[in-house]
């Protein structure tokens, strides 16, 4: 839909919603920034801030009434502009509905509003010798509500699932200002549809997420945790499933570097030690939780040495301490170094484990031919699927993004690879979309849209073009 600036009246109403504290306009929006990490500010005719989900429900019947466009914000760290907006859209931000309503340690759930981030969440369950074991890099800044309107992943996706896995009833708000509240806390729960789903990852297109219920599992008692190297990628397949089957499923942690972004980050000016030599063509961090036996340790230690053994890694280093196990995840964690040749484009993709070497030397392929003098960095948490790139070409114009999308995006189509893995569609990705969905799953989300929001007022624009 074609937004317009709101009315004055409609101003007037919502701060009588929310009160003067829960609105900004003017200078308050626009010394906001639209990222964790741009310098770009927010767009928008004003930022609604409401504290409750029926604050929350008469914000949207307001708009939707008067044809407002609305644009919700979490803790603004996705990475593909999906909470960008326009100086006509009402911005919806999630920040002061941060309680932590529930945590029942004998039912192992927490209810929360949508506004607590992902570091408190995890905080919180540790009080009562639980955890939350989604994690990602940003877990001090993202919110839960964004967690679950963009499905987010992680590092530890291939043990624990995405945040799909980990949520057990959500309650949302709709276009028109309906409440669908499913606050579900039981695991198996078959009775009709599972609504929760039709929020989670729709990017807040569908309906404003305002409380989770969110599953907690008992405290892993001990990590262990090693950096690998490995020759080729032959080896690092190999040794996915060697360690898998031989922790017995304790493996949370699979994060496989490409040798370009080892070097990146153990060179100056960043300031990582490297485990091992920077002399083979894969790096893997590994973790698994453990019980707290006396055992794990010698366990872990003793599978590495089998991997070593039968030639599934070329190198290995265990953590011995907690220092050193922070110090191999800073390692993986360092993608501050991605623009240290200026600006890069960043990407989320994901295909099978058996076409990602390949695939990767296509990427790479291309962009020699395109970008002689491009600088590309490759990671990615491959036990389930998942690579990023980092491409730099010394330039951030459109026209060269677009080649760049090119060089990454179309090889995907023939392997049935997604162009995104966890970070959504947003805006960044809507001309791509139909590499990796239907025509007709694509219709299907269409007629998804039009139910739950005819006027179209929900983050539009984002997911798929409007027609």
């Amino acid at each position: 839909m074609n937004a317009s600036t709101p009315t004055p009246t409609l101003l007037e109403s919502l701060t009588a919603v929310v009160g003067p504290n829960g609105i900004l306009t003017g200078a308050d929006v626009s010394a906001r920034m639209i990222h964790v990490w741009r310098q770009e500010p927010v767009r928008a005719a004003c930022i609604v801030r409401p504290a409750s989900t029926a604050e929350v429900a008469e914000v949207l019947r307001l708009c939707n009434a008067a044809g407002q466009t609305v644009v919700p914000h979490g803790g603004l760290t996705g990475l593909v502009q999906g909470c960008n907006g326009s100086d006509a859209d009402v911005v919806l931000s999630l920040e002061r509905m941060n309680r932590i309503e529930e945590v029942d340690a004998v039912g192992r759930t927490m209810t929360v509003q949508a506004g607590v981030p992902l570091e408190k969440l995890q905080q919180e369950a540790e009080k009562v010798g639980l955890m939350f074991p989604m994690d990602l890099g940003a877990r001090g800044s993202c919110q839960i509500g964004g967690n679950v309107s963009t499905n987010a992943g992680g590092n530890r996706v291939i043990r624990f699932g995405m945040t799909r896995e980990n949520v057990l009833g959500l309650e949302a708000v709709l276009a028109d200002g309906t409440v669908v509240s499913s606050l579900n806390t039981m695991i198996k729960n078959n009775a009709g549809y599972d609504l929760k789903h039709l929020f989670i990852g729709s990017e807040g297109t569908l309906g404003i997420v305002t409380r989770v219920v969110i599953r907690l599992r008992e405290m892993a008692q001990g990590q262990q945790t090693a950096f690998v190297a490995c020759d080729d990628f032959t080896q690092v397949a190999s040794f996915l499933r060697h360690i898998d089957r031989s922790m017995g499923g304790a493996l949370c942690s699979f994060e496989v570097m490409w040798r370009d972004y080892y070097e990146l980050v153990t060179t100056p000016p960043a300031t990582n030690a490297r485990p091992v030599p920077l002399e083979h063509e894969h790096y893997v961090l590994c973790e698994a939780l453990g019980t707290g036996h006396a055992n794990d340790a010698e366990r872990f230690e003793a599978v590495m040495m089998e991997a070593l053994e039968q030639g599934l890694v070329a190198d290995a280093a265990v953590a011995k301490s907690e220092s050193e196990r922070r110090a191999m995840w800073r390692i993986r964690d360092s993608v501050d170094q991605f623009f240290r040749y200026g600006p890069a484009f960043l990407y989320d993709v994901s295909l099978a484990i058996r076409d990602m070497d390949a695939y990767v030397k296509e990427v790479k392929r291309r962009l020699a031919v395109d970008y002689p003098g491009h600088h590309c960095f490759t990671l990615g948490h491959i036990g389930d699927g998942n690579i990023h790139f980092a491409i730099a070409v010394g330039s951030a114009e459109l026209a060269d993004h677009k080649r760049v999308n090119a060089c990454v995006y179309e090889p995907l189509q023939p392997v049935g690879g997604s162009v995104s893995a966890e970070h959504g569609i947003g805006t960044e990705k809507l001309d791509y979309l139909p590499l990796s969905r239907s025509e007709t799953e694509i219709a299907l989300m269409r007629r998804l849209k039009a139910a739950l929001d005819p006027k179209g007022i929900l983050n539009p624009g984002k997911v798929f073009p409007p027609h």
